[in-house]
């Protein structure tokens, strides 16, 4: 070492201190423009954003207050109207008890597996849907965008169906309820019960003609329906009042929206149990019918179910877990959200049976009184023999269990005549097994057992604000996997796009509160949803197993939870879930192709529903809605594939929120080798993460450097201050 290295080293120190020293004067003296700048910066060793000390830039993507609220989220997201008044009537009609076996394999093995799938690419990448599948793979980003068609459909019909639990909730404020009874119409001479009420009943009267003033076709418009437009208004104004901050707003609102339903259930439950003639609806419920479930249909409608009650495709999932901290358990979560959603429709589906039973039982009363007056009267003239009825039999008090024996008896007897007889036998089991879903269930035949409970409006009241909180929690989550995406990749302001998607979805709404709207609902539900979203699952395994590597993503996996998952999942993955979405997908092609496509419609003279086909231009509609939904993957993957867009461009660029500014990101997507993990090797591309590397701008460059992976939007750029001297740091 020469003799005057400890000068030269001291000298080398002075001149580092010199450069600090310049550094941190020149902080004080710009230090509104020093404390504005952003940094980017990677820093391999920390697994979520890092923020200079005493630096005032923070990540400012929101996150959940608690863990219960991300929690209540997704239950409220996954547990909706379908949980009420879908999973009950399959169940009845797919076996009983026996269709829970079926449900819980399918819910093992595309269900759980692929909601965790979900929940950890959204919380890794920490984006909506287009920006996570844009990540994974470019070609693939139109994954997002058909997601965000699809939420945008469905929200657009199932806001109608929370519009009309407003309708019921606010006319249940009265005693007697509205459609306890049928109404009266009078005329100069005579007052008469209303025809088409007198040939269906009250609560299927009221529905089709009080609510609904529902047109006999698709074809006839019949003009906007006034008190369903103000409710469907009421309903698009709550969701963007609840969704205009995003989860700061809508993640508050959870604690009710989430566990309201489950004290109302509880409370139905309990005062079902109490009624007579419910403990045989339950029974009946819950009788397996073994031979039922080898059928492939009872299969395929489970896995339908389990795909749609939990929520996957929509966005919804991947919007709701990217608020998440990169180190949350996603399994954990993704276990306990798909049993309560699970045991939820359980709970319904007791309550549901329970009080259909006490239903079935007061029309079995009634059959068994009305039956029993005529077969007095046919003792009477003479038609029947007072020696075949039993002595103890007694008309004016007979069980339903005595009616039955008279009833059986005289069939015996009067083989030959008994049908010009008009008798009817009366079994609670045949009631029981009229199966009914969807607004049938929640509308006419739930609403008419409400009539006869003791306090009915209080029952009423609390069954429809019911519906109206699973609905809205629902939509949350909806709506969510529309704003989140577009706000991640086009950095909109969140509460101007919430209130133009709101608007838009509110007057393109309109449509289903004409007289015919019920009709654009069915067919909005069968048609705009099942198969683009099966395709897009579909689309979202493939992307992770198959291009961004299974193997890799279970390293991500472990990275981030900090454990290994089970080599379950894996086989899952690559394998199992594939094959059984791919076999799901071509039977509902199947099932659609063998179905005739058209609907119900109510015929007022008749006062009776009669299938009609869709006209030609409804089946225009109809195939819209499929191709609509999906067009997106195709077009992206050309745009991508051919180079149409050029990246550096800046119109896909990602970009960053800082402090209400907006700073472009240019990144070439094309080049990424798509890594997700922590601490890779040198060939591939790095996390979205910070190195210890800081990139500015230079004085005078006209645009900003681009840091490594700066296209996640979670680093910093340093702003352009000119008068900021160069330094070795």
């Amino acid at each position: 070492m020469p003799k005057n290295s400890k000068v030269v080293k001291r000298e080398l120190d002075d001149e580092v201190i010199e450069s600090v020293k310049d550094l941190l004067s020149n902080e004080d003296s710009s230090d509104d423009a020093f404390k504005k700048s952003e940094l980017m910066v990677d820093d391999q060793e920390e697994k979520d954003v890092d923020v200079e000390e005493g630096s005032d830039v923070e990540d400012e993507r929101p996150a959940w207050n608690s863990k219960l609220q991300y929690i209540l989220a997704q239950v409220g997201f996954s547990v909706g109207l379908g949980n009420v008044w879908r999973f009950p009537y399959l169940c009845q009609k797919n076996g009983g008890g026996a269709y829970l076996v079926p449900y819980l394999i399918l819910l093992l093995i595309i269900g759980i597996p692929l909601f965790f799938l979900e929940l950890a690419v959204g919380q890794r990448i920490r984006r909506g849907s287009i920006g996570v599948w844009n990540y994974i793979s470019p070609k693939l980003g139109g994954i997002g965008f058909a997601s965000c068609v699809v939420c945008f459909f469905v929200a657009l019909y199932y806001n109608v169906i929370i519009g009309w639990s407003l309708f019921y909730f606010s006319q249940s404020f009265q005693h007697p309820l509205p459609w306890d009874q049928c109404p009266l119409v009078k005329n100069t001479s005579h007052t008469f019960v209303e025809p088409e009420c007198e040939k269906s009943s009250a609560t299927t009267y009221y529905w089709y003609r009080e609510a609904l003033n529902i047109s006999s076709s698709l074809s006839e418009s019949g003009g906007l329906n006034w008190k369903m437009t103000i409710c469907l208004l009421a309903a698009w104004v709550m969701v963007c009042l609840a969704m205009i901050k995003g989860i700061q707003s809508s993640g508050k609102i959870m604690y009710f929206s989430s566990l309201f339903p489950y004290v109302v259930l509880l409370c139905f439950l309990i005062r079902g149990l109490l009624l007579n003639g419910s403990v045989d609806g339950i029974r009946h419920m819950f009788t397996p019918k073994l031979e039922i479930m080898l059928e492939p249909k009872v299969w395929r409608e489970a896995a339908t179910q389990v795909f749609f009650a939990l929520g996957l495709g929509f966005g919804g999932v991947i919007a709701f877990s990217s608020y998440n901290k990169r180190d949350n358990n996603c399994h954990f979560d993704a276990v306990l959200v798909s049993f309560i959603n699970f045991f939820t429709s359980v709970l319904a589906t007791l309550v549901v049976f329970a009080v259909l039973g006490f239903k079935a039982n007061i029309i079995n009363e009634k059959c068994v009184i009305q039956n029993s007056e005529k077969i007095l009267k046919l003792l009477k003239i003479g038609n029947l023999s007072q020696d075949m009825i039993p002595h103890h039999i007694n008309f004016s008090s007979i069980t339903a269990e005595d009616y039955n024996l008279v009833y059986d008896i005289i069939q015996k007897v009067k083989e030959e005549e008994f049908d010009s007889l008009g008798l009817k036998s009366c079994q609670i089991e045949d009631e029981l097994n009229k199966a009914v879903q969807g607004t049938g269930l929640a509308f006419i035949a739930f609403t008419e057992a409400m009539t006869h409970f003791p306090a009915s409006p209080f029952w009423s009241v609390m069954f429809f604000l019911m519906l109206v909180n699973l609905g809205l929690g629902s939509m949350f989550g909806t709506i969510e996997g529309i704003i989140t995406p577009i706000v991640d990749t086009f950095k909109v302001r969140k509460e101007i796009l919430t209130v133009i998607c709101c608007l838009v979805a509110f007057f393109i709404g309109l449509i289903f509160v004409q007289r015919s709207g019920n009709y654009f609902v069915t067919m909005f539900d069968d048609y705009s949803a099942t198969l683009p979203l099966l395709i897009v699952v579909i689309l979202e395994n493939i992307a992770v197993t198959r291009i961004y590597g299974i193997d890799k993503f279970m390293e991500d996996l472990k990275d981030m939870l900090g454990f290994s998952p089970s080599q379950y999942y894996y086989y899952m993955w690559k394998y199992v879930s594939p094959l059984v979405l791919l076999c799901l997908l071509v039977a509902s092609i199947v099932q659609m192709g063998l179905s005739p496509p058209g609907y119900n419609a109510w015929i007022e003279d008749t006062a009776m529903e009669e299938f009609h086909s869709y006209p030609t231009w409804g089946m225009i509609v109809c195939i819209s809605l499929m191709v609509l939904a999906i067009l997106p993957v195709p077009i992206v993957f050309m745009v991508r594939r051919c180079n149409l867009i050029d990246d550096s461009s800046g119109s896909l660029a990602s970009v960053s929120y800082k402090r209400g500014r907006i700073i472009k990101e240019p990144v070439n997507l094309e080049g990424d080798n798509t890594s997700l993990i922590h601490g890779k090797s040198p060939s591939e591309v790095p996390s979205p993460n910070f190195s210890k590397n800081i990139y500015r701008k230079q004085s005078g460059s006209p645009t900003l450097d681009t840091a490594p992976n700066g296209r996640y939007g979670i680093g910093y750029l340093m702003a352009d201050m000119p008068d900021m001297p160069e330094s070795d740091l």
